[in-house]
């Protein structure tokens, strides 16, 4: 190996170690002169090795390490200012793809002050980090994709709503008008729930808007005086996995409809207060209004479809309903507890 004069002489082991390492390594004096590099990093940068010994690291190749921001370092090394970790710099040479790399240095403690050595570890992570921008694209493109998916789902139940009222306006027998009102009610529920899964993040659904938003849909379809009839939600800060959501959603939506149609006969006045609260996996939601309460015996109603849409969805989050009198009105909590046994036979009719 040739030797020169402001290169001193070096152990055969460090100088075997450093140039038969399988990582681009170049070992510098505390000028940047180089005294040895690695076969890797020749190999990798396309330097020729015999040129590289004695040469001062920023005349490499054809003058593109000469990176001030590296070299700076590289003097704040050899002066005693630690080392560099994980420190990202492109490369760009002429006629060649610029290579992003990364670039590890530390000094060579040995106690000989007078002559301090430098370790440079240099890898090309221009494969790794276009793999990563890909990927983050694909994921970025599959959200957009599903948001868009969401909206036009949203928009879809929507026209069918509108179909199903106009159907109910030209119909001649109440019954199936009821049935097309009803139906038109569920729709634009399911459309407002859509439309707020739609802006989730994470998986997660923050209940307390999403909550608000759909009784303030389903009040702004249902409810023709705002100042005779009004919903009240109040909710913790609990945040539930989408399909959680979902169902919790469906619930209210069914519980809502069930006494905007029966608490408040003719004309009467009152609320429906939504509550829903949470502790570690335990929650309970509570649909409460102030209306004529539950009829019971002979005169109770029979179960209907929305009886048979909330016992099912109530089953399938593992929770337990219980249906009492408000006094006045009617309370109807549904609560999971741990380990609780879903519930069945949901009677108060819909």
């Amino acid at each position: 190996m040739p030797q020169y004069p402001s290169v001193h002489f070096e152990a055969a082991s460090t100088l075997a170690v450093v140039v038969s390492s399988n990582e681009p390594l170049l070992f510098l004096t505390d000028d940047q002169r180089i005294i040895a590099a690695s076969a890797s990093f020749c190999r990798t940068f396309e330097i020729d090795p015999a040129a590289v010994p004695g040469r001062f690291f920023s005349e490499l190749g054809e003058g593109e390490w000469a990176l001030p921001k590296l070299v700076s370092l590289l003097e704040a090394i050899a002066s005693g200012g630690g080392h560099v970790e994980a420190y990202e710099f492109d490369l760009a040479r002429p006629g060649r793809d610029t290579r992003k790399l990364v670039a590890h240095a530390r000094m060579l403690d040995d106690g000989d002050r007078d002559h301090i050595r430098l370790l440079l570890a240099v890898s090309d992570v221009t494969d790794a980090r276009a793999e990563a921008r890909l990927k983050d694209d694909l994921v970025r493109d599959k959200a957009i994709l599903l948001q868009e998916v969401q909206h036009r789902v949203a928009n879809s139940l929507q026209i069918i709503a509108s179909v199903l009222m106009q159907s109910a306006r030209k119909v001649q027998s109440e019954e199936a008008r009821g049935h097309l009102h009803n139906a038109h009610h569920r729709v634009m529920s399911i459309a407002s729930l859509q439309r707020q899964l739609s802006t989730a993040s994470g998986g997660k659904v923050e209940l307390r808007p999403y909550l608000t938003q759909l009784c303030r849909s389903l009040g702004g379809s249902m409810i023709a005086d705002p100042e005779r009839l009004s919903i009240r939600v109040t909710v913790d800060d609990s945040a539930v996995a989408d399909n959680v959501s979902v169902s919790l959603g469906l619930i209210v939506t069914e519980l809502v409809i069930n006494a905007l149609k029966h608490a408040f006969p003719d004309d009467r006045a009152g609320m429906i207060a939504i509550d829903y609260r949470s502790s570690g996996n335990d929650w309970v939601l509570s649909v409460i209004d102030d209306g004529i309460g539950i009829a019971t015996g002979s005169e109770a109603p029979r179960a209907g479809l929305g009886s048979g849409i909330v016992e099912a969805l109530v089953k399938n989050l593992g929770g337990d309903v219980q249906i009492s009198d408000a006094d006045p009105g009617a309370s109807i909590t549904i609560s999971r507890h741990g380990g609780a046994d879903p519930a069945s036979g949901l009677s108060y009719a819909v």
